[in-house]
């Protein structure tokens, strides 16, 4: 292989990954035009089209996405490997690139930046917002954080938060002029403020288990006047009165501590497994990650849930 080809095949994985030669040249500190005149030079030396591009739109040839597709993840391991080799020594230093959802990354991490500084002011956090799961390998991360149910077999993972609920609730002005539903089947009356994925569109359907102690799983379609794909927005909506909403219980634990929000349909509560911290393997970790993993599992013990 000719090696002088490596530089522009790594830029041309950075182009497709954002599908955008404006964020990739960003994200490298390059100008936009470097990146066009690199790729292509770069489509001339391999002789084949790699992107089909306009003035709005780009995707990828069958041979770019056969390209990328070998390439992404190969580059990944790479990246991970030379971020890592500052780490050897044992103390924890250098950069950790998280994969994590917006809902957790408030949570979970943001309100401990500054004590995790502190312990350790060598290490430098990237939290990659991405709501889907990641491989975090391929997109060169050293960490993710999920639900435990959307986790996959051969990850390593650690519980970072208690078990969660989803939790129905609105403001004490609502129920007041309302009144408080007493099974799932009595939101039919009521304004439920409604979820959109952003992954795969679908409406959240809201999770309930049977009353009872060992009450079965099942989920019920609410209507009401507004729908959002953001989950901060939903909650500030039932702030103001709109309707009622299901989040999880640790996404809104403030405003329940605080009685800005109050809990309804408690006896049909549906838990799940909390959120982890994962990684690819537990075998040579870095300290850095280990670090990170070892203060997210002390915050949890001092996570309390209304």
């Amino acid at each position: 292989m000719d090696s002088s080809l490596l530089p522009s095949l790594a830029w041309f994985t950075r182009i497709a990954h954002h599908r955008s030669f404006t964020r990739a040249a960003e994200e490298m500190g390059v100008s936009r035009a470097a990146l066009s005149q690199n790729l292509k030079a770069l489509e001339k030396q391999l002789g084949v089209k790699l992107l089909y591009r306009t003035t709005r739109n780009m995707s990828l040839t069958e041979a770019g996405q056969h390209l990328f597709d070998t390439l992404q993840p190969r580059l990944g391991e790479i990246e991970h490997s030379v971020r890592n080799l500052g780490d050897i020594a044992g103390t924890p230093s250098g950069l950790i690139r998280v994969n994590t959802s917006r809902m957790a990354a408030k949570a979970l991490i943001e309100p401990h930046l500054p004590e995790f500084y502190a312990r350790y002011p060598k290490v430098r956090l990237e939290l990659v917002m991405a709501e889907p799961l990641s491989n975090i390998i391929a997109d060169g991360c050293d960490a993710g954080i999920r639900l435990g149910r959307s986790l996959a077999d051969h990850v390593v993972a650690v519980p970072i938060t208690p078990v969660l609920s989803m939790a129905v609730v609105g403001t004490p002005a609502y129920f007041e002029r309302h009144g408080v539903p007493k099974t799932p089947a009595d939101l039919v009356h009521h304004n439920c403020i409604n979820y959109r994925y952003s992954g795969n569109g679908a409406i959240h359907d809201w999770d309930f288990n049977e009353s009872g102690k060992h009450g079965l799983h099942f989920t019920q379609a609410v209507t009401g006047n507004l729908i959002t794909n953001d989950d901060e927005g939903m909650t500030r909506a039932a702030l103001q009165g709109l309707g009622l909403i299901q989040n999880i219980d640790i996404a809104i634990h403030e405003h329940l501590s605080e009685g800005r929000l109050v809990r309804a349909l408690r006896d049909w509560t549906y838990t799940q497994a909390g959120f982890y911290l994962y990684t690819h393997t537990r075998e040579q970790m870095p300290s850095k990650v280990r670090a990170l993993m070892d203060f997210l599992v002390e915050k949890r013990e001092a996570i309390e849930l209304v």
